[in-house]
């Protein structure tokens, strides 16, 4: 419920308008925020696909329905780590260290990892999961991946 919590503060800040539900235009300018640029055909097909009243807007219950798809994406394309790598992650990416995360501390931490995987990625050439790094490229990487 915490979340659910969280979300709606989220969303009230997106519907500048107080309307009770946010447009293609708000949701894609809320994406950018989180240094995430879709177009805005690609926001409003995600509005499409949850807009179960089909009035052009998202509802807050219509927003969460499109939140929890993202949440399984973000797992589908990758972001699941071993327990130990995703707790020290979100540790240090918890600002306020009370084990919770704001939408910001999230937005970041899903940055960090995007970039992370890049990075890592280009130094997986054989696309075998492991990379072997000396000093100097792990300096390199550690640094390059810093919000």
């Amino acid at each position: 419920m915490e979340d659910k919590a969280i979300l709606r503060e989220w969303f009230e800040r997106v519907d500048s308008e107080k309307t009770g539900s946010i447009t293609a235009t708000q949701l894609k300018s809320a994406f950018a925020i989180g240094n995430l640029e879709f177009p805005i055909s690609v926001v409003q097909q995600m509005i499409r696909m949850y807009d179960f009243d089909r009035n052009g807007s998202m509802s807050f219950d219509e927003f969460l329905a499109l939140n929890k798809f993202l949440i399984k994406a973000l797992n589908k394309i990758g972001f699941s780590l071993d327990s130990p790598a995703f707790y020290t992650a979100c540790e240090s990416f918890d600002k306020k260290k009370n084990g919770r995360f704001q939408l910001d501390d999230f937005i970041s931490l899903c940055i960090f990892l995007q970039s992370a995987r890049n990075l890592f990625n280009a130094f997986d050439t054989a696309k075998q999961g492991r990379v072997t790094l000396d000093l100097n490229q792990f300096i390199y990487c550690t640094s390059s991946c810093r919000i």
